[in-house]
């Protein structure tokens, strides 16, 4: 008589759909909890050529995965709680990152936090297995726009030796060369970012698929970073180079960038050629490792909703803060002197925390606006707001430098420059009435006085040169002179701001 057996599966194929359930809920969860963090990056990708390969990231890390599939085979999936308390130092870094105001830092925690989530579902043994495809996601983060100005800085360097080399007469002040067909600028978009980051998430793709020798992997890695390097810094001197041939600089660099990832492509492709020789065979399969059995799920299900719970943490302590800011009326308007040679325009009065004002000069006109930004707000209200006085948008290329000639009584003030479309501004800020440190240091007063409450009204003033959209670089240079000078005219500028941002912070 014919008999029936039911056999039980094993413990590793009982676990694979509650972790799997447990990953997907896990990782809805966390995007949801961190979704501007999401939006903010996918507007980064969208608006910036620099980091539209980040789209390809997802599915390449997920190529890496199945690539590994043989590999995994025999790993046991092991949930555990132990690693869910990772997910507090975690948390730390993105609520110091929140308050300070970098986005960045808030994305990283973000994939960090997903990273806990998978090493707490899949335990050590299969998380280090697939290390390579998951740690990779971190790509997903637009970061290392902080290094633009030292690549600037490299890139004409770089050109300033190359023209001595090729013998060709040229006059290099901070990022302009001058040579005797017309003048060429080491803008943002020539400082090669967008050439690196791509070669970067690339090489880092190429290694984990090829090498599985970590010298092998640094290697190549080191070698995706080193030569786009250099090779932008050629590229860069070949524009100069046939400026100089034909006779016109504007001819050169017309199109630049479309031939740059031309000879970008072309670089990476020699890249891989010298590559290939290296290649590895895939690892083989490990022995199978016999699990444990699980009565049911909750083995996934509760370290997903530790990690989860643990997540929110952050989130909700910034939400909190932030319920204590207090919007800020200009009730005062600092006095602004027109310098020689400009009249000001009719006085409007300030809405809200905004007071803009205008003045008509002999060599253009000028658009003065004040802010006051809310009490005890994250420093990132202000950089939004400088932003959007100063960054007109789909600028192709932006340089900040310290504006030059102005006494330190009429604040701390940095000249913006952004081309196509051009716009050129002078921005200050104060905070409780002195002018704020910029960069890192003044994102962490604001941040102190977010956390403790302090009563010290941040004040951003721009100065903007009213101009054409495209401007040449006589016009340019007279909008910065201009700007200049009204910046130098404004004798006790710092002593009317302390006066005015008093009477804010006491409405």
């Amino acid at each position: 008589m014919p008999m029936s057996v039911t056999t039980r599966p094993s413990a590793p194929q009982a676990l694979i759909a509650p972790v799997t359930a447990a990953l997907a809920v896990g990782t809805v969860v966390l995007a949801l909890l961190f979704l501007p963090e999401g939006r903010a990056a996918v507007g980064v990708w969208l608006a910036s050529t620099a980091y539209g390969h980040c789209f390809l990231v997802l599915p390449m890390a997920m190529y890496l995965a199945w690539d590994r599939r043989e590999s995994v085979r025999g790993i046991a999936a092991r949930p555990t709680l132990a690693y869910a308390p990772l997910i507090l130092p975690v948390m730390a870094a993105w609520f110091v990152a929140e308050r300070l105001g970098i986005m960045e830092g808030r994305q990283l925690a973000a994939i960090g936090a997903l990273e806990v989530l998978f090493l707490s579902l899949l335990g050590r043994r299969l998380f280090t297995a697939l290390s390579g495809p998951l740690l990779y996601l971190f790509f997903l983060v637009p970061f290392g726009a902080f290094i633009t100005p030292a690549l600037q800085q490299f890139t004409a360097g770089f050109i300033a030796v190359g023209l001595h080399v090729l013998g060709i007469p040229a006059y290099v002040t901070d990022l302009t060369i001058e040579i005797s067909a017309g003048t060429f600028f080491v803008a943002e978009a020539c400082a090669g970012l967008r050439f690196l980051i791509a070669a970067v998430a690339f090489g880092v793709f190429y290694a984990l698929l090829n090498y599985r020798s970590p010298k092998r992997r640094v290697v190549f890695i080191a070698a995706s970073v080193i030569v786009p390097i250099l090779a932008n810094g050629m590229r860069a001197l070949g524009i100069v180079v046939l400026g100089n041939i034909l006779g016109s600089a504007e001819a050169a660099a017309a199109d630049h960038i479309i031939y740059g990832w031309g000879f970008f492509s072309v670089v990476m492709l020699l890249l891989v050629a010298a590559g290939m020789p290296w290649r590895q065979h895939p690892a083989e399969a490990p022995a199978a490792v016999p699990g444990r059995a699980s009565a049911s799920g909750a083995a996934a299900l509760w370290p997903a909703v530790a990690v989860c719970a643990l997540a929110a943490a952050g989130p909700a302590a910034a939400a909190a803060l932030n319920q204590r800011i207090v919007p800020a009326v200009m009730a005062v308007v600092p006095a602004l002197a027109a310098p020689r040679g400009c009249v000001a325009g009719p006085e409007t009065p300030p809405t809200g925390g905004v007071a803009v004002r205008h003045f008509r000069c002999a060599e253009g006109a000028l658009t003065v606006t004040l802010t006051v930004l809310p009490l005890h707000a994250p420093p990132d209200q202000l950089q939004r707001e400088r932003l959007r006085l100063t960054v007109p948008a789909g600028a192709d290329d932006t340089s900040i430098s310290v504006l030059r000639g102005v006494d330190t009584g009429s604040g701390q003030w940095s000249l913006i420059e952004s081309r196509e479309p051009d716009l050129l501004v002078a921005a200050a800020v104060w905070v409780g009435g002195q002018p704020a440190q910029g960069g890192l240091a003044g994102r962490i007063t604001l941040a102190r006085d977010s956390l403790l409450q302090v009563t010290r009204v941040p004040l951003l003033m721009t100065v903007a040169a009213d101009g054409p959209t495209t401007m040449t670089e006589v016009e340019r240079r007279r909008a910065r002179e201009l700007v200049q000078q009204f910046v130098a005219a404004q004798s006790g500028l710092t002593a009317a701001v302390a006066a005015a941002t008093r009477v804010a912070a006491d409405h």
